[in-house]
Formats: structure tokens, sequence, C-alpha cells
């Protein structure tokens, strides 16, 4: 019987060969012109040749001060898009599905000489010097980086990638919108669920105004702020439903970091967050968080808590983590050509 890890999965009408993801990760590579390198193309490359189904690459900026760092990848510019194009084309010439994460910091913006933008004038830490108190976002502002999204996305297609996500997770601009944590706005982006998700719906809106119908949308959430008054899964699911409509294909469900909170982590602790979400909101999920035996993944695919596995630490530790999954579970799985030599007997 063939395993779920290994089996395809459809989003709209692009298939991903297995359900293994590389989740974005920042690799801090770039220059401070935000331009991808020789190293994200071996970075990206090598975890296609691997073996995983869908690489997300690493939360790209869709203007200077959405940065993270100073060392981030961009694409608010067009010449930006041509430089990843190489990327793209590498990974999925090595049979993965390549798809970008598209993001703004918002006031977790550590980008030197940037002005940081929020929805509140809220520090992330007031104590950190490292963070700047933000300007409180008006109506233009909030409109002028929805358009960013707008564009960036534009650039993501010509650059030649076959799925987009938005981040709206680790207390980055829409995650800070979204959580009351963050967000102590008194117009019609703060207050209630339906203001608070006001910005990722347009937001949503935008990028799919110019993106084929057909390329699948991702959003990546924080569904568990770990404080008692911020979100929780069942706010989070709140949330989306309210949002699904503007055509989400599939959510991303990781957790923290909209402030500084105390996180027990363990193999999985992320699990229960998607199998929630995916039971109150209808929408497929990719579920991680510290997992790294394939046993694991397997059995989360095969309870139906999930129907993606995102990877993260583990694949900068192993890039051929899904090569050595299929032995584990003896799945039948072809090598590259170039590694067939080295390929473990039963």
């Amino acid at each position: 019987m063939k395993t779920k890890l290994f089996s395809p999965f459809k989003l709209k009408k692009t298939t991903l060969k297995n359900r293994i993801v590389m989740a974005p990760m920042c690799q801090y590579s770039a220059g401070d012109d935000g331009y991808a390198n020789d190293w994200h193309l071996v970075h990206y490359t090598t975890r296609a040749v691997g073996g995983a189904g869908l690489i997300l690459l690493e939360a790209t900026a869709v203007e200077p001060r959405g940065r993270i760092s100073s060392q981030d990848l961009g694409i608010w510019e067009d010449s930006q898009a041509d430089a990843l194009r190489r990327i793209v084309n590498a990974g999925r010439r090595h049979g993965a599905v390549m798809g970008i994460q598209l993001g703004h910091a918002g006031r977790k913006c550590e980008a030197a000489g940037e002005a940081v933008i929020a929805p509140s004038a809220l520090s992330f830490d007031a104590a950190d010097p490292r963070f700047q108190v933000p300007k409180a976002m008006s109506v233009p502002d909030i409109a002028q980086v929805t358009a960013s999204f707008q564009q960036a996305a534009r650039r993501a297609v010509t650059a030649g990638f076959q799925v987009l996500e938005i981040h709206a997770a680790h207390g980055y601009l829409i995650n800070q919108f979204l959580s009351p944590l963050a967000n102590h706005r008194t117009d019609d982006y703060g207050g209630s669920p339906e203001n608070r998700v006001r910005f990722l719906r347009e937001v949503l809106a935008a990028v799919k105004e110019v993106i084929p119908e057909e390329l699948p949308l991702i959003v990546r959430v924080s569904a568990e702020d770990y404080v008692p008054e911020g979100n929780r899964p069942e706010d989070l699911a709140a949330l989306l439903n309210l949002a699904k409509d503007t055509g989400i294909d599939l959510v991303n469900v990781s957790s923290g970091a909209v402030v500084n909170a105390h996180i027990n982590t363990y193999p999985g602790y992320q699990v229960r967050f998607a199998e929630t979400i995916r039971q109150l909101t209808g929408l497929p999920v990719m579920a991680g968080g510290l997992i790294t035996s394939p046993l694991m993944a397997e059995e989360v695919l095969q309870n139906e808590r999930a129907d993606l596995i995102f990877l993260g630490r583990e694949l900068l530790r192993n890039p051929y983590w899904p090569l050595q999954a299929a032995r584990e579970l003896r799945e039948e799985l072809e090598w590259p050509l170039q590694y067939q030599r080295s390929q473990p007997k039963w």
C-alpha cells in the first residue's frame, strides 16, 4: 500500500509529487538590494534534488521597509524577479513545485534605515533597541502596502512561481492586524474579527486580481499567540472563515511570535492547531513543528489531521530527508540518476 506521505496532492491544477513541503526559512544571505544570489540557488536546488514536493522560498519582502533584516530577499522591483527566476527554473527541473512567501515585517522590521509601520504604535519589544516604535498606519498607508503585495504577486508570476503564500504569521504585518495584542485600532481595521481580518482580505483580493485563476494561494497563520488575551486556533479558524471566499486554497499552520511569549515546543507541537483549523474551516492544511520522523509525518496524514507536512530545520540539517524517509517507510522512490549508485538496498 502506498504511503500517504509519498502520494500526490493536487492544489487546483498543480500536482505535488508528494506531501513533503520545505517551509519558508530566512537565509539572511541577500545584499541590501534584496537580490537572490548563488547561495539561494544552491540552497533551494539541493532540496529539490533531495525530493521535496513543494519548496516555499523564504519570506520575500514586498517593499524595502517590509524586510525582517537588511539581508532578506526582496521582490519590490522587476529586476529582483529576474534574479529569482533561475532558482525557480532549477527547482522545477529537479521535480519540485516552486512557491514563494510574500511578506511584510511591519513593526518587526530590523532593516537599517527604514521607517517602521504597524497597525498601532506599539513596539514589538520596548526593552530591545532593535525594535522601533512604529508609525500607526493610516488608511492610505494600508492601501499602499496592499498595492505592494499586488505588484509583488505579479512579479512572482513572471518569475515562474507555481504557488504563492501570503505571510500572515509570526508577528509580521498581517499577523499584527489579526491579533488583538498588536492591533489596538478603533477604525474599520481594528476591534471586531471582521475588522481585524479586513487587511488580509484586501491583500488576498488584490493578489487574486493579478495572478492566473489556476495559481494556488496559501496563507500562513500563527494559530496560537500563547498568551490569554491573544488568538487561539478557534479564533484563527473564525478569521479564516471570514476571508476564505477571497480564494484561499490551503492554510499553512504555524504559531507564535506576535509578542514575546514562552512556547513549550516538542515534536509535532503545532499539529493540533492545524487539525482544529482543518475541522473548523473545511480548508486543507499544512502541519509541522519539529517533525523529524517519517513515521510521525505518516501518522498525521493517515489520521487526516493535515493534508501536507512542512519541514524546517530538519531540511536544513538534511536536504535528502525525503529520500531517506522513503526508505524508512519502504516506499519505492526513484533517486536522482547521479546518486543512484549510493542508493541503499532494502
